[in-house]
């Protein structure tokens, strides 16, 4: 499912640069506190399609346990600091019986190596889904954040041995799809106003970068449904797992239902205000 804890604001990836090249006690003691809400608020409270909590799939305790161990490897010291008065109250004058006196503070302990702290944050991972992959008798477990796309040095930074596989499809039929979900902008000008600085975010960098030799796989949707099991045994050849037949599968109909979602002069919109974007992704 998508966890998003890794690379979304507030989780690993903003920590990992508060607490080392952007360090200062108030700098990362916001990112500690972010963390703790995804962690122990957002994460457990978010249901993926299926109902499901990340507690739930890698199993409570064990979720549990590791947040909790996380927090002494992180934190140099903490301490009670006075708390203004709020209301009509003073500093001898609390406004209400419930006036907090005091808050909590919290010191981040900077990492001059980047690597000891990334190692922390690897341990927690491992912990949670390595642990699960186990429990499930995988050698391996997949994290599917659609933005871990955008992320892709830093995720090799916490997973050196990561492969990244990036599912593609043609960029009108995200659009189409974009449109359909709550989240997104409901106008084709809204989708393509989200879209189209993501797809130059991603070619501009991916156009900066050598991914050869890289454990990077880019593969088409569509080539997927064409012929998903002789698809899925070379892509997980390439994965370096064993063929199985998966209980979900990429099926054409699936695909090819936003073909027809627009008239031709919509259609003919779209393409032209994406541009290049669409040959760059490798369609016509």
């Amino acid at each position: 499912m998508e966890t998003r804890f890794l690379i979304d604001p507030g989780g690993l990836r903003d920590l990992a640069d508060a607490l080392t090249d952007r360090y200062d006690p108030t700098v990362g003691e916001d990112a500690l506190h972010r963390l703790s809400d995804f962690l122990t608020v957002r994460v457990p409270g978010r249901r993926d399609d299926r109902g499901k909590t990340v507690p739930e799939l890698v199993g409570e305790r064990r979720y549990r346990d590791a947040v909790q161990q996380l927090w002494p490897q992180l934190v140099a010291y903490t301490y009670d600091e006075p708390a203004p008065a709020e209301g009509f109250g003073n500093a001898d004058r609390p406004a209400g019986p419930f006036e907090p006196l005091s808050r909590r503070r919290v010191l981040p302990r900077y990492f001059s190596d980047r690597g000891e702290l990334l190692g922390i944050l690897r341990g927690l991972i491992d912990t949670m889904f390595g642990g699960a992959a186990a429990d499930a008798g995988k050698p391996t477990w997949c994290e599917k954040t659609p933005f871990n796309l955008l992320c892709m040095d830093f995720l090799w930074e916490l997973v050196p041995e990561a492969t990244i596989v990036h599912i593609k499809r043609h960029p009108v039929s995200v659009l189409a799809s974009h449109l359909a979900q709550p989240w997104a902008p409901p106008t084709v000008d809204g989708a393509l106003a989200y879209l189209k600085p993501v797809y130059h975010r991603w070619l501009t960098w991916k156009n900066t970068v050598d991914l050869t030799g890289r454990r990077y796989i880019e593969v088409k949707a569509e080539d997927l449904a064409a012929d998903w099991p002789e698809q899925r045994r070379a892509l997980f050849e390439r994965l370096d797992v064993d063929d199985f037949a998966t209980p979900s599968t990429f099926q054409s109909h699936k695909l090819t239902n936003r073909n027809d979602q627009f008239d031709d002069e919509t259609r003919e919109f779209i393409e032209e205000a994406l541009g290049k974007v669409i040959p760059a992704m490798g369609y016509e």
